[in-house]
């Protein structure tokens, strides 16, 4: 990867973690950390053009459907994919499909651009992660296999403590917080091949005193309250969070707004 590149476009594509869940803005949309790569790439190249086709509570079948063809028909210069994590998380995961369907989406995209990033996902640390541990594991081994073979990048969140530190994720545990979304910005840009800007973002968080017992417990009764039990009821009702939702930016547009 050169160094201090040029890139003319951008198109992301996924579920909720590209969207930008939970990096809200004051109008009541989401941020998050493709827009923030946007922005930086935009201030390199005059007439930048971005794209972002992801939408929460995509799998990975719903993301190779429905995003795949409109980003490859694109031919940006970068195309990034993260998806399938929604799939490890069913209690009923088909992970053979999952791969395949990956492989497919990669097959399809590398082709169309320059170059085609993909993720090892942040793993929050906790019980949630130590249940789906083998099988989020075995979708990051695919993806190094997978770039391995199609000269894909991977961007290594999984392995970055600070992205696994409780306090970069949202009430919900699911989504980054905007400093999150930061991190995870700044690690896209580097690999790939701009100067860093925060060459620290792997570095954990300074530590705080943890929270006493009876405020673990309020928060513990508001997250089951306010998004476990919903998520429980769409996983057996069958719906899904961005069931209805159109991606935020549709088209390969010039991308207009502050570099972060």
């Amino acid at each position: 990867m050169q160094t201090n590149p040029t890139h003319t476009s951008l198109v992301a594509i996924g579920d909720s973690f590209t969207e930008g869940m939970s990096d809200l803005l004051p109008d009541g949309t989401y941020r998050g950390w493709a827009d923030i790569l946007a922005g930086r790439m935009a201030a390199r190249a005059p007439g930048f053009r971005y794209a972002n086709l992801a939408v929460r509570g995509k799998l990975i079948a719903q993301i190779v459907e429905e995003q795949v063809g409109p980003a490859a028909a694109m031919q940006p210069d970068v195309i990034t994919l993260v998806g399938g994590l929604n799939d490890t998380l069913r209690p009923k995961c088909d992970m053979g499909r999952v791969r395949a369907l990956l492989e497919e989406a990669v097959e399809r995209l590398t082709p169309a651009c320059k170059h085609l990033v993909l993720m090892r996902s942040p793993g929050r640390q906790g019980p949630v992660l130590a249940r789906f541990r083998p099988r989020m594991e075995e979708l990051f081994a695919c993806v190094d296999d997978l770039a391995a073979r199609h000269g894909a990048l991977v961007v290594d969140l999984y392995g970055a403590p600070s992205l696994g530190d409780p306090r970069a994720w949202d009430v919900d545990r699911l989504h980054l917080t905007d400093e999150g979304h930061r991190r995870v910005a700044e690690a896209v840009w580097q690999t790939l091949g701009y100067e860093a800007e925060d060459p620290d973002w792997r570095t954990p968080m300074p530590p705080t005193p943890p929270p006493n017992w009876t405020a673990r417990r309020v928060e513990d009764a508001r997250f089951t309250r306010q998004y476990l039990l919903p998520w429980i009821g769409r996983r057996l009702t069958g719906r899904s969070s961005g069931d209805g939702l159109s991606p935020k930016r549709p088209d390969l547009l010039p991308y207009e707004g502050p570099a972060a």
